[in-house]
């Protein structure tokens, strides 16, 4: 069975354009990004899909696998249906590209769950929440699952609503969605050729669009959640810590 991981990579970042060139640290983001996923055991082959000729050149630098694709796709996904097309794969792991941090052990895991549940076409990794305050934070998003681990909704709003402790009651009922997925190729593939749903739409939620046409979304549970970049202040935390990092190793 082949599993390839693709991190789709667009340049015009609404709080952070071109981020996944910020080299602050020496190394490009993405380039962080994708060899944290090349040390990923499951997967046999990590591919980037960009949308800018200066994202492409700068992933040839670090002789990373790099396909163009068109600048006008709305959503991650739909830029790895397009890279993985004329691919051999069974299974495809779309990883964010400002994860850089991004445990391995995660992506094993969510491939795990693919080959252990071979009737399951989607999944997608949660994880508890650590604050009150993270629950209430639209930018993080919240998963209802089922008892048998399927997702039943994804928002941005605090879901379930506690009644009797509004909004968010006891935090070990909620769980937070981290923006990795696996599909099969062909559920891939066929998903993205369907019409964006009207709840995708409202919440831009990509993963949205699975649900509302009736497809499930398995779901796995990780301890470790590393935030993804979505800001000038971040990257420059994640500076910090990589060059406090290095630090420590070179003692």
């Amino acid at each position: 069975m082949k599993i390839i991981a693709v991190i789709p990579a667009r340049y015009d970042s609404t709080r952070f354009p071109g981020k996944v060139l910020a080299k602050d640290t020496g190394k490009f983001l993405i380039q962080h990004t994708y060899e944290q996923v090349c040390k990923a055991d499951a997967v046999d082959k990590v591919i980037i899909a960009a949308d800018d000729e200066r994202i492409f050149s700068a992933c040839k630098s670090f002789n990373a696998d790099c396909i163009m694709t068109a600048s006008t796709h709305i959503s991650g996904t739909d830029r790895i249906a397009e890279a993985i097309a004329d691919i051999n794969a069974h299974i495809v792991i779309n990883v964010q590209a400002d994860e850089p941090d991004i445990d391995p052990a995660n992506i094993d895991l969510l491939a795990q769950l693919m080959i252990d549940n071979p009737q399951v076409e989607m999944a997608t990794l949660i994880a508890k929440f650590e604050t009150r305050e993270q629950v209430a934070d639209p930018n993080i998003v919240k998963v209802v699952i089922d008892k048998d681990g399927f997702a039943k909704y994804f928002s941005r709003s605090v879901i379930p609503y506690c009644r009797k402790n509004s909004p968010v009651g006891n935090i070990s009922d909620y769980y937070r969605h981290l923006g990795i997925y696996a599909y099969k190729k062909d559920f891939l593939l066929n998903i993205t050729k369907l019409p964006g749903g009207t709840l995708e739409q409202i919440e831009q939620l990509e993963q949205l669009r699975v649900l509302e046409y009736g497809y499930k979304i398995l779901t796995g549970l990780v301890s470790t959640v590393a935030d993804g970049i979505d800001t000038p202040q971040q990257y420059a935390e994640f500076v910090k810590r990589h060059h406090n990092s290095d630090k420590v190793t070179n003692g």
